[in-house]
């Protein structure tokens, strides 16, 4: 199967988990409340940040995918700085080339030694087992320049939560340096497949933003497809096909339990919430017309919202949840149109040539971001009035878009050309910082959820 978009659109055209860190009482030193002004990507990737080992108060055994507290204190500033340099925006080192403060010089850093190594900014943390089988993680930001303390947070977290409080003080020290809001603190849904191309099994899973802490959800009996995180994050919408017959159901990530929200013997496609959680928008073909429908997530009648001959397959609600964004061929050709979340004032807004599919609304409303088909299959953005057109990636079949919480990068999958292997890849809004995610197996149709409380 070259390209499932096209092929999804040749058919139809036929006839007929988480748990929350407890915040722990904030570090003494005051913390500043001024903000760094960076104004380009340059002046971020000119940043050097010193990430050292965390210090502990003992060497005491934990039972963390990393070991002992010492072992957690090392772990931690390594998957900080991997956080800090995989997003593009940065210079990071450490923990291996840099000396392991003391517990004293987290709150009182040697300056000097700093300064000497070139950093610009220091990030300084500790490990404390609290003695009643939780563990206090402590992150500091320093501006090693100014000699000044620019930030301190601290998180209660189970042993097994400690790599939550590693993205947490990214988040942190991302926010407080770019003024971007947080991401690293997030988990992505995603389509795992494994088999032969023409038996091929597709299953629900779920990560963390780093593809850490993986897990599968569905068994594989049932074909997944096109999951996305509720706005609450403790449910996903996806799409299922067994026997044939395509449902609609809700993962309850915090019970492990699903319920089935609607079902049809007609083809099925793309179920997405709406910013209120209260419902599910998602498309249907009947008798040859496909179109825009929405059911409340409680379950309970559809609504079809567009009624135009052709093909009408859901995108993406606004933030607002006052519009929606999707694709129709009711010109001739896959292009992007926007309507109102009752389906009213249904207008075009792609218009450079190509095709365009799978459009998806920027968490910050200012973008959409789509497939682009010319040729090969590229992830693009536009406005929401469809101007300011740019493509991001220049793979051969690059699809179904899906945003980071903050709006800074896009997320999508990659089908190889010569292995036709899919996988997941993360590309930044100015496109020039493009990495892979790793998975255990071929991956497709991602939907990165909202930052965990």
């Amino acid at each position: 199967m070259k390209y499932r978009w096209s092929l999804l659109f040749s058919l139809l055209a036929a006839p007929a988990l988480a748990q929350q860190l407890a915040p722990a009482p904030a570090p003494t030193a005051a913390a500043s409340e001024e903000a760094i002004d960076v104004t380009d990507d340059a002046a971020w990737q000119d940043l050097g940040i010193a990430i050292p080992t965390f210090p502990t108060n003992a060497d005491v055994p934990t039972q963390t995918s990393a070991g002992s507290t010492a072992a957690v204190g090392r772990a931690l500033a390594q998957v900080i700085t991997a956080d800090l340099q995989n997003n593009g925006l940065f210079k990071p080192t450490g923990p291996a080339s840099l000396p392991v403060p003391t517990i004293a010089q987290v709150t009182a850093p040697d300056f000097h030694t700093w300064q000497a190594k070139q950093a610009d900014m220091l990030v300084h943390g500790f490990v404390r087992d609290n003695g009643d089988g939780k563990l206090t993680i402590g992150c500091y930001l320093y501006d090693v320049a100014l000699g000044q303390q620019l930030l301190k947070n601290a998180w209660v977290v189970s042993p097994a939560e400690w790599r939550r409080a590693a993205h947490k003080c990214s988040d942190m020290v991302y926010s407080r340096l770019s003024g971007e809001s947080p991401f690293f603190d997030s988990r992505i849904a995603y389509i795992a497949e494994t088999g032969p191309k023409d038996h091929r099994m597709k299953r629900l899973a779920i990560m963390d933003s780093d593809g850490a802490n993986h897990k599968f959800i569905t068994t594989g009996q049932a074909l997944a497809l096109t999951p996305r995180h509720s706005p609450d994050y403790k449910r996903i919408v996806y799409l299922s096909y067994l026997n044939g017959n395509p449902r609609i159901y809700i993962y309850d990530t915090e019970l492990g339990t699903q319920k089935l929200v609607t079902q049809s013997k007609n083809p099925t496609f793309a179920p997405r919430w709406s910013p209120d959680g209260k419902w599910i928008l998602y498309s249907m073909a009947v008798g040859g017309n496909t179109d825009v429908y929405r059911v409340p997530a409680s379950g309970g009648e559809s609504q079809r919202l567009t009624d135009s001959p052709g093909i009408d397959v859901g995108g993406s609600y606004s933030p607002d949840g006052s519009k929606i964004v999707f694709e129709s061929d009711r010109s001739g050709s896959q292009q992007v149109y926007v309507m109102n979340a009752d389906g009213s004032d249904q207008k075009r807004i792609s218009f450079f040539g190509g095709r365009a599919a799978t459009p998806e609304w920027s968490p910050r409303s200012d973008q959409i971001a789509f497939t682009y088909i010319a040729g090969d299959f590229h992830i693009a953005v536009m406005s929401p009035a469809g101007g300011g057109m740019r493509e991001l990636t220049k793979g051969w079949q690059d699809e179904a878009p899906t945003w980071s919480p903050n709006g800074r990068i896009v997320q999508f999958f990659r089908t190889e050309k010569h292995s036709g292997h899919t996988g997941l890849w993360q590309v930044d809004l100015t496109g020039k910082n493009e990495r892979r995610l790793p998975t255990p197996v071929d991956a497709s149709d991602p939907a990165w959820g909202p930052v965990l409380p």
